[in-house]
């Protein structure tokens, strides 16, 4: 199983697409099936990428299909989260994060270390650069993972 895409709500998608993007080396899109919506691609372009939707956005299911309606805006700290891998250095990460205003700073979680990317300061986004992939990898397996808890 591999994560192909996921969305997070931001209260200015451009420039947060725009960030992602910079982070995955690639281009930011809008994304037309969602009013106000935009897409950061990696630069494998693959199909990997974040969708940023206005932070007002309510995904739902719809008669047939997803459905986009407007709720109120999501302003407290976000449930989900994501880790994504780049091929960027984590110190490029953090000032490209930190140029932006987000809290970003690089974080040991254990078995590996990500760059921690707050989007707007709201949204976790893990990044992992070459080093940080290896070590995730290696570290992050059931087994592994049964041993740290003692399961």
């Amino acid at each position: 199983m591999s994560i192909l895409h996921m969305s997070l709500g931001a209260a200015e998608p451009e420039t947060a697409a725009r960030i992602i993007a910079e982070v995955l080396r690639g281009p930011a899109l809008s994304f037309p099936p969602c009013p106000g919506a935009w897409i950061a691609f990696a630069d494998t372009d693959d199909g990997t990428a974040i969708e940023v939707y206005p932070n007002t956005t309510r995904v739902e299911a719809g008669a047939e299909t997803i459905a986009f309606t407007t709720g109120a805006a999501e302003t407290g700290p976000a449930l989900a989260h994501v880790a994504v891998a780049t091929g960027r250095p984590a110190e490029e990460v953090v000032e490209i994060g930190t140029r932006a205003g987000w809290l970003t700073r690089i974080c040991n979680r254990g078995p590996f270390e990500c760059v921690e990317l707050w989007v707007e300061n709201r949204v976790l986004i893990e990044v992992l650069d070459p080093a940080m992939q290896r070590d995730y990898r290696a570290g992050m397996t059931a087994e592994n993972w049964r041993a740290m808890f003692d399961l």
